[in-house]
């Protein structure tokens, strides 16, 4: 496709030599008279670059400049002036023109001013896409009350400097709710640093939090930064926190209380401004009870609790959640682009999805890759994935609402897993991986006792 640019200069003989000239480098070109017309013809032509006067009648460069600046930010402007001064150039400049040119213009000046231009506005182009997709990979999607519940704790914590920590089960996307903490908070130009702390063993997370100095152990081949410091004014995310060895725990606090962190081998405080936000799928009052976890620390870092709920009780989301996959694979990860029908939706709602979001993900970019037309329908839904186990009988669901057969395969689910552990809540909260808390919500909720003997 060829580039497009706009000459708007009140001289004839100026607005037709240049173009000439970038017509011969296969440049669409349109030319204007005066800024009035420029601004009309911008926003039906929208130029990849603009040649612009300075000294025009009526609205002149500058303020032109100023103008399409606010249309379209990004712009590529360059000013050519006759008459041109540092003061002028300068002025420009601030108002946002990529180069200035003096009359006459030297060709090969303005050929290289045109390719630079042209770069410059397509890596702007790619930033913005890259920007678009990084986002569109990180929103919370959904309507349903449970996962509006979460987002109204987010705006109102957001804002603060306090700690908080995320639980909910794996895959729920507890890094979006870290994520848009810190896009809420006064920090979200400033580093958001991750940390997966059941990813790094258990001999190096020291290393990965707080850095290390030359020669302090086998392998420090040189002085290294930690988390903590790459996250000096901004935020640190403890993914996974009830991984952390006893060790590494007790260092952290320190750093909670002081707000300084010391290299392995270094004998020098270093003073870090981070907001710490911690997630978890483990009960860690369970894990302190077992000597896994320091009861202390779960205090410096749980000020604020925010609970994720689960995919299985915010399953009014699902539709919304599968558009959001088929459109973002289809973009992203060269997945067919394919529409799913009602009945396919309807089929993945009835599911539990134990795997939560991640799993439910997994499942649209299966279909769109192997269902065979261009629309999945729902015996493709039956096909590809496992058949689900939802604890309520298909019959008895079908003279069901969705709402109660949801919540009644929940409650025949953890009734099930209840039994299986002896109606001990501790252990079934860990085999479930759910939050011991949680689990005692659902059991008040769907009034579970235990049968007598």
């Amino acid at each position: 496709m060829s580039h497009r640019v706009l000459i708007v200069d009140d001289e004839a003989g100026i607005r037709q030599a240049l173009k000439q000239v970038l017509e011969y480098e296969d440049l669409e070109v349109r030319v204007a008279a005066s800024g009035g017309e420029a601004i009309s013809i911008y926003t039906e032509f929208r130029p990849h670059l603009v040649f612009l006067d300075v000294k025009m009648a009526g609205l002149d460069g500058l303020e032109t400049l100023t103008r399409l600046r606010d249309l379209d930010a990004p712009a590529q402007i360059v000013m050519i002036s006759g008459h041109g001064t540092i003061a002028t150039a300068v002025e420009a400049t601030q108002r946002g023109a990529f180069d200035f040119l003096e009359k006459p213009l030297d060709t090969d000046r303005l050929l290289l001013t045109v390719r630079n231009a042209l770069a410059h506005a397509e890596l702007v182009g790619q930033n913005t896409r890259l920007k678009e997709a990084a986002e569109s990979r990180y929103i919370m999607v959904g309507s349903s009350p449970a996962l509006q519940e979460v987002r109204e704790l987010i705006a109102k914590v957001g804002p603060t400097s306090a700690r908080v920590l995320i639980t909910g089960d794996n895959g729920t996307g507890k890094e979006l709710v870290a994520r848009a903490l810190h896009e809420a908070s006064p920090r979200h130009d400033q580093a958001f640093v991750e940390v997966n702390c059941a990813a790094i063993p258990s001999e190096l997370i020291e290393s990965e939090l707080f850095g290390h100095m030359k020669g302090s152990f086998t392998g420090a081949f040189a002085d290294r930064a930690g988390k903590f410091e790459q996250a000096d004014g901004g935020t640190l995310f403890l993914d996974e926190v009830g991984d952390m060895s006893l060790s590494a725990q007790a260092k952290l606090l320190r750093v909670l209380q002081e707000g300084v962190v010391s290299r392995i081998g270094g004998s020098k405080s270093i003073q870090v401004d981070v907001r710490v936000l911690a997630a978890t799928n483990k009960d860690l009052e369970s894990e302190i009870a077992e000597g896994r976890f320091r009861e202390d620390l779960l205090y410096r870092l749980n000020v604020v609790p925010i609970e994720v709920p689960a995919l299985r009780e915010r399953l009014e989301d699902v539709p919304a959640l599968v558009g959001h996959f088929a459109e973002r694979l289809a973009t992203t990860a060269g997945a067919p682009g394919k529409q799913f029908s009602e009945e396919a939706v309807r089929r993945l709602q009835s599911r539990g999805w134990p795997g939560n979001i991640r799993e439910l993900r997994n499942a649209v970019e299966r279909a769109l890759i192997l269902a065979p037309d261009k629309v999945v329908a729902a015996a493709d839904i039956d096909r590809l994935l496992p058949a689900p186990d939802s604890g309520v009988p298909v019959e008895a669901g079908r003279s069901l609402s969705f709402e109660t057969f949801k919540q009644e395969a929940e409650k025949n689910f953890l009734t099930q897993k209840l039994r299986e552990h002896d109606w001990n809540v501790s252990e079934t909260a860990r085999a479930l991986k759910m939050p011991r808390s949680n689990l005692y919500k659902k059991i008040e909720r769907y009034g579970l006792t235990r049968e007598p003997a």
